[in-house]
């Protein structure tokens, strides 16, 4: 379908009945759009258990009633809970519906194909499926590295009830998108799988390189040691160690300007240009950047 909202409102209607869900999964997505408001204008009914930090399998097993039509797990990808906190994982709540007969959903949200040892916290697919979710909800788009897009994947028969719900023809994506995604997992490893890969001491020698190069023309520069984030709906807060080359902070908005526009961030007196979210192939493209904007000052 074409995001991941559209996939919890096709699942929301397709289900039907009472959703039981986690009181601190009930998050707010991108552009101000909230997940409980998103779910109860299918029509379905929310069945909130737990606390904002604390939840039991006994909280989801003590809501099931006649009415309810899936249990639903959130990943609350864009913050974390930190202290006195308490969820339940897929594994637990997939035993504890063994049954029952009430299918478990889990929205995973960034994507992930395969557990990752940079991101130890972050839900796959491929675990939440093996854990026993009877539908795995995510975007196509994050962490996965394809198209803007919402996937699900699980129980066949669940999912072929899915496709055959009359709102799966407003919300399904077109050919260029499924083309697109075909190539993600087939094709050559997308950006951002590379950006998550790549080598610290390759980022640290290209940052030197950057930064000599820069000096040998006059301009201040500097490889430094930074710190990057996956950011955009994924391991939120995880912190993932990169090199970058540190210029003037009065670059920045210049940078911006440049005819090959480059985006760095402020880090105390100087401008950072990560080097993680940049191609190898495209260091003397941003050589050439930072010295148009140095020309412009002398």
């Amino acid at each position: 379908v074409n995001n991941c909202a559209a996939a919890l409102a096709l699942v929301a209607t397709a289900l039907g009945g009472e959703l039981v869900i986690a009181r601190g999964e009930l998050v707010e997505i991108g552009d101000g759009f909230r997940i409980p408001e998103l779910l109860t204008s299918t029509g379905a009914r929310l069945r909130e258990v737990g606390t904002t930090n604390r939840v039991a399998v006994a909280d989801y097993t003590g809501a099931l009633g006649p009415d309810t039509g899936a249990v639903l797990k959130v990943h609350p990808s864009n913050f974390v809970v930190r202290g006195f906190t308490r969820s339940a994982d897929v594994a637990e709540l997939s035993t504890a519906l063994a049954g029952t007969g009430v299918p478990l959903v889990a929205d995973v949200g960034s994507g992930l194909l395969l557990p990752h040892p940079l991101l130890p916290d972050e839900p796959d697919l491929q675990t939440t499926l093996a854990d026993g979710a009877d539908l795995a909800l995510c975007s196509g788009d994050k962490l996965l590295g394809g198209p803007q897009a919402g996937i699900v994947l699980g129980r066949a028969e669940l999912v072929q009830r899915l496709r055959r719900h009359p709102l799966y023809r407003a919300l399904r994506v077109d050919k260029t998108t499924l083309a697109a995604l075909e190539a993600t997992l087939r094709g050559p490893v997308p950006p951002v799988r590379r950006m998550l890969d790549a080598d610290l001491a390759g980022l640290r020698a290209r940052a030197a390189a950057v930064a000599a190069a820069l000096r040998a023309r006059g301009v201040e520069a500097d490889a430094v040691e930074a710190t990057a984030r996956v950011g955009g709906g994924g391991a939120p807060e995880f912190e993932l160690p990169s090199a970058a080359v540190a210029v003037p902070l009065a670059f920045a908005g210049p940078l911006r300007a440049a005819s090959t526009p480059v985006v760095g961030y402020a880090a105390g007196d100087r401008t950072h240009l990560d080097l993680r979210s940049l191609a190898p192939a495209d260091d003397e493209r941003l050589t050439a950047m930072v010295l148009e904007v140095a020309a412009t000052w002398t």
